[in-house]
């Protein structure tokens, strides 16, 4: 059996809570001024990520279903080598976050809800300025960033306009672009279809299932959309406040679910309605954070 391509054990990850500490009199304060101005006591950690055991097999896409606030980011941000868990450990196809930083990065890449750009630069030269960091040679980054961006349905006009003149979606599917540059192996892929209209939703959507059909990559895939989650991904966590509280196909979260759903005699219920049992929400809950997003 091969290794998994995300293996988590006892992940754990506190933040503290800014306090708004205000600055302590100095040396060089004036008599009148000093014991003003005293450090606040610092706020006691608060725990925003606790997972015994997780795995992800290579070549699935896995999802991550949470509400706002749930460690769904902070999972991905480990998984990427952006933070440092407090304990446990993370291994991408074998290889420690911590201890093996470049080599886990050289492996994956990561798009987020809010991508960075050069603004004043084409969507094109953006690429071709990735491609160039990873080692590319100019003509071959530009050929490459062509091809994916014309798969992802941007039109040569779009590719040369300023990304500041993009709209939302086209500035999201230069940045799955981007990503996709090098092949990775694993792309972890953080809301990538938050704020797009239908159209562009579902050009990535495709692109996601043609990246693991043609290029046999693992993706980790984190989402509000329950849509989504159930069109695209072969397994799906359920996370809230930290912690998982399921994992399986979809089919399998409405059976776990199917006792604590109210729902018609023999009907089965939705994977909206298994996702507000098993985390004990209420359907005003997800319409707000549909709204709110974080």
């Amino acid at each position: 059996m091969s290794e998994p391509a995300v293996e988590v054990h006892n992940l754990a990850k506190s933040f503290r809570k800014s306090s708004g500490a205000a600055r302590s009199g100095g040396a060089g304060a004036r008599p009148a001024a000093r014991g003003l101005f005293r450090r606040k006591p610092r706020a006691a950690p608060v725990k925003v990520l606790d997972v015994p055991s997780l795995d992800v097999r290579p070549g699935e896409i896995f999802g991550v279903l949470g509400p706002n606030g749930s460690g769904k980011s902070t999972l991905i941000r480990i998984i990427s080598t952006l933070l440092l868990p407090d304990e446990g450990q993370v291994r991408v196809f074998g290889r420690d976050v911590v201890r093996e930083p470049l080599a886990v990065q050289r492996m994956l890449n990561r798009v987020s809800a809010d991508a960075a750009f050069f603004r004043k630069l084409s969507a094109m030269e953006n690429l071709i300025h990735t491609a160039r960091l990873y080692g590319l040679a100019q003509r071959e980054g530009a050929a490459r960033a062509r091809e994916i961006l014309s798969r992802l349905d941007l039109s040569r006009e779009k590719m040369d306009a300023e990304m500041h003149e993009l709209s939302r979606g086209m500035q999201q599917k230069v940045a799955l672009a981007r990503a996709f540059l090098t092949s990775p192996i694993l792309m972890l892929l953080d809301e990538p279809t938050t704020g797009l209209d239908l159209k562009s939703k579902r050009e990535v959507q495709t692109f996601i299932l043609e990246i693991r059909r043609d290029h046999g990559a693992t993706v980790l895939l984190t989402t509000h959309d329950m849509v989504e989650a159930e069109a695209l991904c072969d397994r799906i966590a359920v996370i809230d406040e930290g912690r998982i509280r399921a994992c399986g196909s979809a089919a399998e979260l409405k059976i776990a679910a199917r006792e604590k759903v109210a729902a018609p005699s023999g009907a089965e219920p939705t994977l909206e309605a298994a996702f507000l049992a098993l985390t004990g929400r209420t359907m005003e809950d997800a319409e707000q954070e549909k709204e709110n997003p974080a």
